[in-house]
């Protein structure tokens, strides 16, 4: 389907010694939300997500020059901690991305939140800027901008965007860097329909191991400049309703039950030891894998060969690189098994469409290249739609919880 992206390689100056995941999840077919209000508490960021039907196919065309509106950011203080909420836009229900400032004045860029990449990057203000529908960032209005002559490059599975480093003044909500290297880019021709798309640029994050160009993280940078309550950020992925991205904690409200954690494996991926994939009463997989928790892909990208496998047991054919079933076809529970735990997907989760009598499966394998030796599972929207994910930067782990969604029936 146009506009889907997966695992990808970066390249820097010197190649890069560990690759980035996913950093777009939509680009052909994208849309946007309205104005609300946001919660918040202190040394926390809390970050809306809308939930918007994807569509397929012809559809996308249709949708791709969707409607866009301005959101309004929040703030308040509270116990003499800075705590704000930034709306975030969602991508056609697989991908989201919310406003972040650049420079001294601020400068509102859009950018994609990705657990699968580590650097942040935004367009560059050019004379040919107004004939793009993309807010750039223009450092000759920046009282704080300082330059690098250092290049920057890095590709992705739908092409790749270059430029050059430089340091300058970053601002998510009220949550301020000073001083911060990111990326900006002067080329973007060489990323599939980056000119249709809602989002300008990307900010990254993913663990250390993953950034380019020895650049510093967002987290790291957040923890270490006192701002945040906890070093952890979390997602809730809402289904036909808003969602949240939280900085600094986690939003109670959004999940049921406790938390069950699990260590992280690499110092570049949010990557974990998966000890199973089984399809419920048909056929279990248990071969050795690594799970990477990754918000910038759309679905479940697994190995190729346990994909057809599970393919061909469920009767699914494959369409415009896409699987199909039959609606009324009996699709049994995914469950996947990380740190001892069981996380069952259901047919309701694992069906991002309706196309006639045919229902897409969220299910897919792509061609890629990662470090990790066992075969690798990429667990991406569709999995964290399902289950509430903290990211604990401050204590290497992840933790799982069910989502809690309005007018649904939640057990633990």
């Amino acid at each position: 389907v146009a506009g889907l992206h997966f695992p990808r390689m970066p390249h820097s100056r010197a190649m890069a010694p560990r690759r980035p995941l996913a950093a777009i999840s939509l680009i052909a077919a994208t849309s946007s939300l309205p104005n609300f209000s946001a919660l918040a508490t202190a040394g926390v960021l809390r970050v809306r997500l809308q939930q918007v039907v994807r569509p397929l196919a012809s559809d996308e065309e249709q949708l791709a020059g969707a409607i866009s509106e301005d959101a309004t950011a929040a703030s308040f203080a509270q116990g003499g901690r800075s705590a704000e909420s930034v709306p975030l836009r969602n991508f056609v229900q697989l991908g989201y991305a919310g406003d972040i400032e650049v420079g001294s004045p601020g400068q509102k860029i859009t950018v994609v939140f990705d657990t699968g990449s580590s650097n942040l990057w935004v367009p560059r203000f050019t004379d040919t800027a107004s004939l793009s529908k993309h807010a750039s960032f223009d450092s000759s209005l920046s009282g704080s901008f300082v330059p690098t002559k250092d290049k920057f490059f890095i590709g992705y599975g739908s092409g790749y965007v270059r430029g050059v480093y430089c340091r300058d003044t970053i601002a998510i909500g009220g949550l301020e860097l000073e001083n911060f290297t990111f990326a900006e880019v002067v080329d973007t021709s060489g990323l599939m329909n980056y000119n249709r798309s809602n989002f300008d640029g990307i900010l990254g994050l993913g663990l250390e191991g993953l950034a380019l160009g020895n650049a510093p993280t967002v987290m790291l940078q957040l923890w270490q400049s006192g701002q945040l309550e906890e070093p952890v950020f979390s997602f809730f992925l809402g289904r036909d309703a808003p969602g949240e991205l939280v900085f600094g904690g986690v939003a109670p409200e959004h999940f049921v039950g406790d938390f069950h954690y699990v260590p992280v494996s690499s110092d570049a991926y949010w990557a974990t030891a998966m000890e199973s994939v089984d399809l419920e009463g048909v056929a279990k997989f248990i071969a050795p894998k690594v799970a990477v928790i990754d918000s910038g892909t759309s679905l479940l990208d697994g190995p190729e060969d346990e994909v057809k496998a599970i393919m061909a047991l469920l009767g699914a054919q494959r369409v415009n690189h896409m699987y199909v079933v039959a609606c009324g076809r009996d699709v049994p529970a995914l469950v996947l098994s990380l740190g001892g735990k069981e996380f069952r997907l259901e047919k309701e989760d694992l069906i991002i469409e309706q196309v006639g009598v045919l229902c897409v499966l969220g299910i897919t394998s792509t061609p890629r290249v990662l470090p990790m030796k066992s075969k690798t599972w990429i667990l991406g929207n569709l999995f964290m739609r399902r289950y509430y994910v903290q990211f604990d930067w401050g204590q290497q782990r992840m933790g799982f919880a069910l989502a809690r969604y309005p007018g649904m029936d939640n057990f633990v």
